[in-house]
């Protein structure tokens, strides 16, 4: 019995047909269809047996029609509309082709030019996302609305969401793949949770057994790098100080830098980036007083605290520039390229990381008479993704994009994202980018804004 078995399946051919019954409904298909699935699926293992009756399977026959169209074409018919995202995630996890359905539903490389707003996330409470942090292998994103922690996964969908013992969360970032460390302006600490068993960790907080003054520090901004945390801290009389935190054991492995906080110069980092490349971490604070906008750039070797690099502004450079100070900071980390708007020009400036100096700044311009900005930059923000530049100017979305490879002048294209009422839904505060996505938060607006490019971008209707 077991030779005629295994005879019958030997004699199996892929351009052979195979009837499968599922739900009640009839397919029939070819084998290599099925096998197109990956050996390790249920498909690819149905396909080798034998019968002359019709394989039953218990499953949705109108999610299934979608799931083999797919296999025989590469791509998801109209029909997918029909379903939500997390339900064709389901049904072919069943069937062990979840890859496939994850690559075909994933959005297209990120291009600023052609992206729009396809969704927007609304926790089901507290809609006011005050921070959020994305991830950049998947495009999952976790939001920080109130006191609460949500966590949604590659598909968008929500996983869970976590009550913290904060009343609100300012900053925000995820350290590991079910764990974030939050940070509040209304509380001390850094504080880790984990979203998938809605449980807390650990709290870390800056103490000094030598100054009593060093008490109920709070956490302004967080980075990480393959091991380690940084967090910089601001205690009640301004002095701060960055803290790096050991992965593994969640323990202070050093003070990076302490800093009076007398002077905007030596106020406390209100963002962090950990350049892989060269092992630096680059602080920036903006801030804004009576006579304009001030504020600073350094970079740290976190291994002895040095100061590599420094800058403050209003200070020395191009006597055109004095006074335009910068309005945001953000690091092309793979480019190893440092971007600044300007707050009263609203002029994008770079700098070359492995060519800093007094004045390591070129500034951008923008040669369409049309395209050139005019006006402050105030309620600008910045934040390089994919080797482009995103700038959010009040309400309205721009990206600068590279033509060419190098660093000089001229060598960025600027180009408006989104349409005109885009702009109306309110000033922008955060934007940042997660595999294929750019998500964006606005002042007292509830949700956050999912922005993606079109697989359809680049067609030409003639």
């Amino acid at each position: 019995m077991e030779n005629e078995t295994s005879n019958s399946t030997a004699n199996i051919l892929p351009s052979d047909r195979i009837k499968l019954n599922v739900g009640g409904k009839l397919f029939e298909t070819t084998i290599s269809t099925l096998q197109s699935g990956g050996p390790d699926s249920l498909l690819s293992t149905l396909s080798t047996r034998p019968s002359h009756d019709p394989i039953f399977i218990d499953r949705d026959p109108e999610i299934f029609s979608v799931l083999l169209s797919l296999l025989r074409s590469d791509r998801l018919p109209s029909t997918a509309r029909r379903f939500s995202k997390q339900e064709l995630a389901d049904e072919a996890l069943y069937y062990g082709i979840d890859s496939h359905i994850r690559d075909a539903i994933s959005p297209p490389p990120l291009s600023g030019i052609d992206a729009s707003i396809v969704s927007t996330i609304c926790p089901a409470s507290d809609g006011l996302v005050s921070s959020f942090t994305a991830a950049a292998d998947d495009g999952s994103v976790c939001t920080a609305h109130g006191g609460q922690i949500s966590f949604y996964d590659h598909n968008l969908t929500h996983l869970s969401t976590v009550r913290t013992h904060l009343e609100d969360i300012t900053s925000i970032r995820h350290v590991w793949p079910d764990v974030a460390a939050v940070g509040s302006e209304s509380a001390a600490g850094i504080h880790f949770y984990n979203f998938s068993t809605a449980r807390y960790i650990e709290s870390i907080h800056w103490t000094d057994s030598t100054d009593p003054r060093i008490y109920k520090a709070r956490v302004s901004s967080i980075a990480d790098s393959s091991s380690q945390i940084f967090a910089s801290f601001d205690c009640p009389h301004r002095e701060n100080c960055i803290l790096s935190i050991d992965k593994s054991t969640l323990q202070i492995s050093s003070e990076i830098t302490r800093q009076l906080g007398s002077a905007s110069k030596n106020t406390v980092p209100g963002k962090l980036t950990w350049l892989p490349e060269t092992g630096a971490l680059i602080g920036s604070v903006v801030t804004c007083g009576a006579f304009g906008y001030s504020g600073y750039i350094r970079m740290w070797d976190p291994r002895n605290g040095e100061v590599i690099w420094e800058t403050s502004e209003p200070g020395s450079g191009r006597s055109s520039r004095f006074g335009d100070s910068f309005a945001d900071v953000d690091v092309d980390v793979g480019g190893l390229t440092l971007f600044k708007v300007c707050s009263k020009s609203g002029d994008l400036a770079m700098a070359d990381l492995r060519k800093l100096g007094d004045d390591p700044w070129v500034y951008i311009n923008e040669k369409n008479p049309s395209m050139r900005f005019i006006g402050g930059a105030s309620n600008s923000v910045l934040h390089c993704y994919k080797s482009q530049v995103f700038v959010g100017r009040d309400g309205s979305l721009e990206v600068w994009s590279k033509e060419n490879n190098g660093v000089g002048e001229g060598l960025y294209r600027r180009n408006f994202v989104g349409k005109v009422e885009d702009s109306n839904r309110g000033v922008i505060r955060k934007i940042e980018g997660g595999g294929d996505r750019l998500f964006v938060s606005r002042e007292n607006v509830e949700g956050l804004e999912v922005w993606e490019s079109s697989y359809f971008s680049g067609a030409i209707l003639v």
